[in-house]
């Protein structure tokens, strides 16, 4: 998902090609799960014939600064995304709009035209960002709620121990806390608690000041490096987790074995020959993820999934594995043409003459109640087909092991 480096590039983009110009055209969607407390018309009333100001971000949220209130703000969600036509604005790890696609994008929410001519839109694919038009974003929730911004107003290494030492939760669960410190998602913590050799599932109080010191360091270094380079993926460093840790797959990360728990509510990458669980925790068993559900029910439940904000869901158990592969295989079987109802059968054989043996009983009959099974079984010959009690011959014929004997 878009995290603090991704919607800095995107108010940077903004920042460099928008500010100063005159909003001239706008399109809201109607769309009440993202555009949240005001209708499309009163969005578009308030934004035609402003001039955007400044772009300001917080954590994950990101708000326009016009001549005049109120302000439009947007909260990324898992794919949020800002598009400026013709500037290359950093594409996201899951993007939700390609370069060959419509512009604007099916998936636009926003889109003004500014009085050169230049576009901009805020597209979301999964429907789980919000678009909100407020007087004063930084005063109402959900950015007044937030914690320091990780790039803006970073603690200190003492101020990081001291709040640590407080917190009697998870380290990776407390770093995704927006309240506690904001703009850090689930790629960024799992990132740092790689790189400063911290469990994920530990305690955040028992952490050392040396271990409190070294995760500093990492948040800071790993934050400012994908800002610089404009939360290009490509650019970052080739020995980070990052490039690792999608899909959950079986890999390694500079020689070391890469493993799946949750932490946090979240599927979490890590490494358990360099992060290892410390003082009380050390030896205890983590937690695995959980058993996926089907791709249609995670699409649809938007959000995650669970509302997991990289998209990631929990793998399969083998047993779904294998059910899965038996649907699958089912399904792709052709059906045989022409294989119609036990019900139609008698009809059909009426009609036309069997080609079962004489004294042979139909198919049909091995579907009948248990009351209906006591019944002699309906019998057909080369010539006709008898419905109901067969005669006694017949019966006889059919009850007894005896040879026929012969003709002479």
């Amino acid at each position: 998902m878009p995290e603090l480096p991704e919607v800095e590039a995107a108010r940077r983009a903004i920042e460099e090609h928008c500010i100063g110009k005159k909003i001239k055209k706008a399109i809201i969607a109607d769309d009440s799960k993202v555009i949240d407390g005001v209708s499309p018309s009163d969005f578009v009333a308030a934004l035609v014939g402003k001039t955007i100001v400044s772009a300001h971000r917080k954590g994950k949220n990101l708000w326009l600064q016009l001549d005049s209130p109120p302000f439009p703000s947007f909260q990324f969600g898992m794919a949020g995304a800002v598009y400026i036509k013709g500037v290359a604005v950093t594409k996201y790890k899951r993007s939700a709009v390609n370069d060959s696609d419509e512009w604007p994008s099916k998936y636009s929410k926003f889109f003004v035209q500014l009085d050169d001519g230049l576009e901009l839109s805020f597209t979301d694919k999964r429907r789980f960002a919000k678009v909100r038009l407020l007087e004063d974003p930084a005063s109402k929730p959900p950015i007044s709620e937030l914690g320091p911004d990780a790039l803006l107003e970073p603690m200190t290494v003492d101020e990081l121990h001291g709040s640590l030492s407080k917190k009697k939760i998870g380290i990776k669960a407390l770093l995704l806390d927006q309240s506690f410190v904001s703009g850090i998602g689930n790629w960024i913590a799992d990132e740092v608690l790689y790189q400063a050799r911290i469990h994920p599932l530990q305690v955040a109080s028992s952490l050392s000041r040396e271990s409190s010191a070294t995760l500093h360091e990492c948040i800071k270094e790993v934050v400012q490096y994908a800002v610089e380079v404009d939360a290009d993926c490509d650019r970052f460093p080739l020995e980070w987790l990052f490039h690792f840790r999608w899909g959950k797959k079986p890999g390694k990360v500079n020689g070391k074995e890469i493993d799946f728990i949750v932490a946090g509510g979240r599927t979490t990458a890590y490494v358990p020959g360099l992060q290892k669980l410390n003082g009380n925790q050390a030896g205890k068993a983590v937690g695995k993820p959980k058993a996926r559900t089907s791709k249609k029910k995670r699409d649809g439940n938007d959000d995650d999934n669970d509302n997991n904000e990289d998209g990631g869901s929990e793998p399969a158990s083998e047993e779904e594995k294998i059910a899965r592969k038996a649907k699958s295989k089912r399904e792709l079987r052709p059906k045989s043409p022409g294989k119609k109802p036990s019900a139609k059968r008698k009809s059909k054989a009426s009609d036309t003459d069997s080609e079962e043996d004489e004294g042979a009983a139909s198919p049909a009959a091995d579907n009948d109640d248990d009351d209906q099974k006591k019944k002699p079984r309906r019998v057909t010959s080369s010539k006709q087909v008898m419905v109901g009690k067969a005669p006694k011959k017949l019966v006889n014929n059919q009850n007894t092991n005896k040879p026929r004997k012969k003709v002479k």
